[in-house]
């Protein structure tokens, strides 16, 4: 499977912006997928992950109840709705991909990834 994200932009804190995460193949609604991100300077960390059939969420704390994510499968589409930026938001994020056909996400490993969208959060 192929991903390509988009909708990175400049946003000011407190704003919002959604991300996508657009996957090629016939199989990828029996993925699980995941959006990280990557500050500079910093370790690549996690942000979200949904299973396959869009039943099962799990956040990290740090933007637990602000972003959301959910997925479309009819489109091969996944979505980071992302509310309440930070500053600290301010990253590269990936989506990634795994086969999966469970709603058990937590600790995934993903085997395939796409290619960053810059999201920056001015003060």
């Amino acid at each position: 499977v192929q991903l390509q994200a988009c909708g990175g932009g400049l946003v000011q804190a407190g704003g919002s912006l959604r991300l996508s995460c657009a996957a090629s193949g016939r199989t990828f609604s029996s993925y699980a997928v995941g959006w990280f991100r990557q500050a500079p300077g910093k370790e690549r960390e996690f942000v979200a992950a949904i299973s396959w059939s869009g039943g099962s969420t799990y956040y990290a704390d740090s933007v637990r109840g602000r972003f959301t994510i959910s997925r479309d499968n009819a489109k091969n589409t996944v979505y980071l709705q992302m509310n309440r930026l930070k500053p600290e938001d301010t990253a590269v994020y990936y989506c990634a991909a795994t086969p999966n056909y469970s709603d058990y996400i937590v600790g995934l490993i993903f085997d395939y990834w796409g290619q960053g969208t810059l999201v920056t959060v001015s003060s």
